[in-house]
């Protein structure tokens, strides 16, 4: 059996008939960069995510770049966060000469310890950005305490969270600014790159709206120095489409981690040691990824690929240790829980039409595997 990691067309075959109307409309009306289509997504977007406003950008990167420069980070300001992410979390600290200071990660969320993360503010911190990762929100509530008491924003790198809940409040309307990508992967996927940013503050908003068309709120008048970060009209009419029917799609995803997790039970594969399921510690782990530890990580990912089943690492290489953060000066070892997750962890299947003959398979080739 053929079990991709994501099928986009299989998505893509329910809401066609939705879709293609609303693409035509706006190549009809010739409006594509920014206008209503983008107004009324940001309002929509907002409402979902339970925050004042929302800004529709270009990607996820640039949603925390531009949460990143309204709050003036720049050379010789520290960030913290977290060294077991997507790059963009610590490449948008970089790129704006700043420099990402990591602290390791609780061992069963793969989130952000928050004592850790308290206990590494200094006088240089402008900003604390944890990450919702892997769709489960990061325990928030100590990380804000912290900022309140230090006077410091909280940017979430809500990415793989859109609609996750924890402590009774929703992924990116915790913190000052919460940041989400589009891209076509994640649960809310657009036709391509965008992103957004949402906030509780009005000011803040129109701070946003300036700095996505270069610092400009009146055409050619420029208060500072901004960039292209617009989202395009065609991604928001998409995205809009699609918001309608996230919360369906979320609970298929939901319900696709529970079977994996009566399955690995039935196998006897977690009282072997075999394989650790995520845990659920939130009121609602969105899984934009379903992630486990597992034994033998890199032959069990060669195993399923050879037959048929997709699988990836994320991430197998910790930021601390990328390359191009050599001269911050951290060493292997320095935060083991993030690099025992990077040896450890493999994403399966868990997109919300994958089918239970299918989701069957892909835990009986991981028996398969282990019973050699």
């Amino acid at each position: 059996m053929n079990v991709p990691l994501l099928d986009l067309k299989a998505q893509y075959a329910t809401i066609r008939e939705e879709i293609e109307p609303i693409v035509r409309a706006v190549c009809e009306s010739q409006w594509f960069i920014l206008g209503p289509e983008v107004e009324a997504f940001e309002r929509e977007a907002a409402a979902y995510c339970r925050c004042a406003d929302a800004v529709g950008v270009s990607s996820g990167t640039d949603a925390l770049l531009l949460a990143l420069m309204a709050e003036g980070v720049g050379p010789g300001d520290e960030v913290v966060t977290t060294p077991y992410t997507f790059f963009s979390t610590a490449g948008s600290i970089a790129r704006l000469r700043a420099r990402p200071v990591f602290v390791d990660i609780d061992p069963v969320t793969f989130n952000l310890d928050p004592a850790a993360a308290a206990a590494a503010i200094t006088d240089r911190t402008r900003a604390l950005l944890p990450v919702h990762l892997f769709g489960q929100g990061a325990d928030l509530a100590p990380l804000l305490a912290a900022a309140a008491r230090k006077g410091l924003p909280v940017i979430e790198d809500a990415a793989q969270a859109i609609g996750a809940d924890r402590d009774g409040g929703r992924a990116g309307g915790l913190g000052t600014y919460g940041c989400f990508s589009f891209f076509p992967s994640k649960n809310l996927g657009g036709f391509g790159d965008g992103g957004l940013v949402t906030v509780q503050d009005g000011a803040l908003a129109a701070r946003l709206r300036s700095l996505r068309v270069h610092g400009s709120r009146e055409r050619y008048v420029h208060e500072s120095v901004g960039g292209n970060f617009r989202i395009d009209a065609l991604q928001a009419a998409v995205l809009r489409v699609k918001l309608r029917h996230l919360d369906d799609w979320t609970e298929g995803r939901r319900a696709n981690a529970a079977r994996y997790g009566r399955l690995f039970e039935e196998t006897g594969l977690v009282a072997r040691g075999c394989v650790t399921p995520p845990p659920v510690e939130t009121e609602r782990h969105v899984f934009n990824q379903y992630v486990i530890r597992a034994a033998d990580r890199d032959g069990l990912r060669d195993w399923l690929r050879e037959r048929g089943v997709g699988c990836e690492i994320y991430y197998p290489i910790p930021l601390h240790l990328q390359a191009c953060f050599a001269d911050l000066g951290y060493a292997e070892g320095v935060f083991p829980e993030s690099e025992r997750a990077a040896r450890e962890t493999l994403a399966l299947p868990v997109y919300p039409e994958l089918p239970p003959d299918a989701q069957a398979y892909v835990v009986e080739t991981i028996a398969a595997f282990y019973a050699r």
